[in-house]
């Protein structure tokens, strides 16, 4: 399931400005890997290469490469649907589709991949799904209620269980917990370790503690200035990221010198 993820010499545009330049990173299966920086340094915009989310926005594209085990997502005649497929997307808001029942909510990408599903597969699937993202034992009475009902920690981790249903390889997360109160983002943080025995988890934090405490390897990007590309300064086993850093930015960053 879980799959290697290769980025080579990455250039990511808005039109003519490069937004992030250079980036080569190798990512291993079954890891959480963190992506800290200052705010504007395109960690999420990089993020959001990883499954041609990106290009969503008018203008936006890239110039390199994005392997998932050897394949290249950017490719001649590679469908970016079925790219999103598989890396799957959480985001920093919580956004279940609020007029559709947790229920339906969870079915959403598995029917948007034109799955059908009879109604004891749909159900065996929104268990499952639910589970995955601990989230079935509060909710599995009340399964066609609104989705927008829920708390925020549970409309995320619903979030969460709707982009597991597809079962994808790679699970991004753009600051998940950034809208969340702490217990919330404890309950989040306990099931992204879990997730990584499943997926290659890549991550965007603003909140260093959480980097240390959730991610294997963590990728430190920074900028030079406003109107300059963000560059990935620094990648390392998280550990040593945050007690022995190579460059001296990145211990300016983890030490709270900056940011």
């Amino acid at each position: 399931m879980s799959k290697r993820i290769e980025v080579e010499d990455l250039n990511v545009y808005y039109s003519d400005f490069l937004a992030v330049e250079g980036v080569s990173i190798d990512i291993q299966p079954r890891t959480v890997t963190a992506f800290i920086g200052p705010s504007g340094c395109g960690k999420s915009t990089f993020l959001r290469t990883l499954n041609r989310m990106h290009e969503v926005i008018p203008g936006g594209h890239v110039k390199g490469r994005v392997l998932v085990d050897g394949d290249d997502l950017y490719g001649p005649g590679v469908d970016p649907v079925l790219v999103r497929r598989h890396v799957g997307m959480v985001f920093q808001r919580p956004n279940p589709f609020p007029t559709m029942s947790i229920r339906e909510n969870v079915l959403a990408g598995a029917k948007l991949n034109n799955k059908r599903l009879s109604k004891s597969d749909g159900d065996a699937l929104v268990e499952k799904s639910l589970q995955g993202a601990n989230l079935w034992n509060e909710v599995k009475d009340r399964l066609d209620k609104p989705g927008g009902g829920l708390s925020g920690g549970q409309q995320q981790r619903l979030c969460i269980a709707r982009a597991i249903a597809v079962s994808p390889d790679v699970l991004l997360m753009d600051e998940p917990c950034s809208a969340l109160d702490p217990i919330s983002t404890f309950a989040i943080e306990e099931l992204i370790s879990e997730l990584k025995n499943d997926y290659t988890i890549v991550i965007v934090t603003h909140n260093m503690q959480q980097a240390s405490r959730v991610s294997d390897k963590t990728a430190f990007f920074n900028i030079a200035g406003t109107g300059k590309p963000g560059k990935l300064i620094e990648y390392n086993d998280t550990s040593t990221i945050f007690t022995a850093p190579t460059v001296q930015a990145t211990e300016d960053y983890v030490s709270g010198r900056f940011g």
